[in-house]
């Protein structure tokens, strides 16, 4: 996939306050500090696009970006940053929990793992989390080019041991450096493959509507938008 543009939209502090459902959108979320603000502006070919700060927690609000005109990016708050008050940092994380849940056009959530530390309690319990939740996501390990490439691996071999029991089939893995550019169009392939299948759907239903549609609640609508989504991670 070729990124032509990349424009900024808004920045939500709710999902109440993202823009309507109709482009797919694709976010990105890890702990602080995990390079996420780096990798962004590499997937995208911009240095500018996401704000690169030396202090972890930087982000705070659902940032989100159009690109190419038809799908969103969503830079999501980190979790788990030490500089934020405890009532701001429960509320931010509701509003992220919201987004992750109930939005019905979120396609695929890309959780960022440092490659170059040994599993982290709250990646864990994050990675669980979504799995609880049912939502698709893949695992992305950062930073693979600040630590040997063995310590990389028995890191990454580490993780996935501890998950594995949440899952019948496991999330798909990537490794990306934001310095290097490696696995970048590995990245944006995901999108690329999701975006064809979204586009084949669309087809599908053009040639045959469906007459008398139900009215669908939200929850029905998430649970319907997930099931149609190509190779979701399924937990248990």
């Amino acid at each position: 996939m070729h990124i032509s543009s990349a424009i900024f939209d808004r920045s939500a502090p709710d999902l109440a306050s993202c823009p309507d459902e109709s482009l797919p959108e694709f976010a990105f979320i890890g702990r602080s500090n995990v390079g996420k603000s780096s990798l962004l502006n590499m997937l995208a070919g911009e240095q500018g696009l996401a704000r690169v700060s030396p202090t972890p927690g930087f982000t705070k609000l659902i940032n989100i970006f159009t690109m190419n005109k038809c799908w969103r990016l969503v830079d999501l708050p980190g979790y788990g940053f030490a500089h934020v008050a405890r009532e701001d940092k429960s509320k931010f994380n509701q509003a992220v929990a919201d987004y992750l849940r109930n939005r019905t056009n979120l396609c695929q959530v890309f959780a960022l793992i440092d490659s170059g530390l040994a599993p982290q309690k709250i990646d864990l319990e994050f990675v669980e989390w979504l799995a609880r939740s049912a939502v698709p996501f893949v695992l992305v390990f950062t930073k693979t080019d600040r630590s040997p490439p063995a310590m990389v691996q028995a890191n990454m071999d580490a993780f996935m041991a501890q998950i594995a029991a949440w899952f019948v089939q496991p999330p798909a893995v990537f490794t990306c450096s934001a310095t290097t550019g490696q696995g970048r169009q590995e990245l944006l392939g995901v999108v690329g493959e999701a975006m064809k299948a979204i586009r084949a759907g669309l087809g599908n239903e053009l040639g045959n509507p469906a007459p008398d549609k139900p009215v669908l609640t939200r929850k029905q609508k998430v649970k319907a938008a997930r099931q149609s989504r190509p190779n979701p991670a399924r937990p248990w």
